[in-house]
């Protein structure tokens, strides 16, 4: 009862006081203006389009010109005409979690899209555009996370509370390994958000990929790439907010989003409707800061709540990895897994090029065993890459140098360790202890070799 009660008194005080109208005076494109407003909007506002009793269009506030307010809607605008009732939403754009969302689909609006029935309510609103918490108040990244996937728990081993991009072209397996993390992954609830996503490869995902196990302690967030701009730029938000509901709750979550370039490319299209300037491959200024801004929300929480350890996937553009996005991206999360398609062109998946690709917060959470397994594993496979195209030509011959001949004997092992099919779940301890093995080390997770970095202390960095 008294949840009952929490719940209704957080909907009213959604509800507005009164309603200020104002109506259409110019439709161009998706952008539409409106006038008689007085002062009650600013950029992020909402404003309900009324044509009709029936008919109710959400749109956003991305501008301003000669005294009216420049719109783009959050759907179609069939039926709009000149002198279109416009009813301002006086208060911020919130969604009101629950955690009976675990194992529900739904869309940017916070709309459930599954079929499951109406999405239960919760009592705290949890604002869309949150701001990041404050520096000062964040505790330390805590220990290591377990996400399942070999090459990530060894060579980019990643700390609760961390932000890694995960960057490729099209079609090298980034969704696939997104999937792996959310399914195997040791975090509490996983909040994933599709953004931009082909629309047919959606139920594949929920089904094949994450599959019913994965479901039941996640919640998932669609906007399709037919999906207007606002609703796939909306979709990250709303991912961020669900994130933020669990964190906290004092859970711990891993926060995917498939991907940033696409809402990246969203902030772009609004930007430039409304008439931002363009900057390099027209992406307006605005884009870069609202990149900033949604991946700062991710991280460890304050003392006593949770922490959002978030993985964001980068379409790289052209397989450039220097375009844009990439460069903000990687400036901006603490570490970055880069697949290559050269890799997934021989057959090897996950494709991660693991001397391209780095975590900031590696070295502090392996202890001094780890870390001379990782150090060996890379100067074998930096070795073998070097010799690569002579040992392919034949050219090079056996003795000529002792590291070059341990890598032409080791690699091929290393390959196999880094390959891993989508069904299989590897640990942090036996990844190290195969790895360990392959380079004829002894096994760095043994209880007889104590870690100079306890779980205790890397709690505390």
């Amino acid at each position: 009862m008294d949840r009952l009660s929490e719940q209704a008194e957080a909907a009213i005080s959604q509800l507005p006081d009164y309603e200020v109208h104002g109506e259409v005076t110019k439709v161009l494109g998706l952008l539409v203006e409106i006038a008689g407003f007085g002062a009650e909007l600013s950029i992020g506002s909402r404003v309900h389009l009324r044509p009709n009793q029936d008919t109710n269009i959400p749109c956003e506030v991305v501008g301003f010109k000669e005294g009216h307010a420049l719109l783009m809607p959050f759907g179609t605008l069939e039926g709009i005409s000149l002198c279109c009732p416009a009813v301002i939403q006086r208060n911020k754009p919130v969604i009101m979690p629950d955690d009976r969302w675990l194992g529900r689909v739904i869309n940017g609006m916070g709309e459930p899209i599954d079929g499951k029935g109406s999405l239960p309510q919760g009592g705290h609103p949890v604002p869309l555009r949150n701001t990041p918490p404050p520096p000062h108040s964040r505790q330390r990244m805590g220990d290591q996370l377990d996400l399942g996937v070999s090459a990530v728990n060894t060579f980019l081993a990643m700390r609760r509370g961390q932000r890694m991009g995960i960057f490729s072209g099209s079609g090298v397996g980034k969704s696939v390994l997104l999937s792996m993390m959310a399914r195997y992954t040791a975090a509490d609830v996983s909040v994933i958000g599709l953004v931009g996503e082909r629309g047919r490869e959606v139920q594949e995902f929920l089904e094949d990929d994450l599959g019913e196990e994965g479901l039941k302690r996640a919640v998932v967030i669609v906007s399709t790439g037919d999906e207007p701009a606002l609703m796939r730029r909306q979709a990250a938000y709303v991912t961020m907010a669900v994130s933020e509901y669990f964190r906290d709750q004092g859970q711990e979550v891993l926060c995917l989003i498939d991907s940033i370039t696409r809402f990246a490319m969203a902030q772009r299209e609004i930007g430039l409707s409304a008439g931002e300037p363009p900057t390099t491959k027209g992406y307006p200024p605005t884009t870069f800061g609202e990149l900033a801004r949604l991946l700062e929300r991710a991280g460890p929480g304050a003392p006593g709540r949770g922490s959002i350890t978030g993985l964001f996937a980068v379409l790289v553009e052209g397989d450039d990895h220097n375009e844009p996005v990439s460069d903000s991206v990687r400036g901006i999360v603490d570490g970055h897994i880069v697949m290559e398609r050269e890799i997934a062109d021989r057959g090897r998946y996950p494709a991660i090029n693991v001397l391209k690709s780095i975590s900031r917060s590696m070295p502090k959470v392996l202890n001094e065993q780890q870390n001379s397994v990782i150090t060996k594993a890379k100067q074998v496979v930096t070795a073998y890459e070097d010799m690569a195209e002579l040992i392919r030509l034949g050219a090079y011959r056996k003795g000529s140098d002792r590291s070059v001949d341990e890598a032409i004997q080791l690699y091929p092992q290393i390959e196999e360790f880094l390959s891993q099919n989508k069904e299989e779940q590897n640990t942090i301890d036996d990844s190290f202890q195969r790895l360990a093995e392959i380079l004829g080390m002894t096994d760095p997770a043994s209880p007889d070799e104590p870690s100079p970095h306890p779980i205790a202390e890397t709690h505390n960095g």
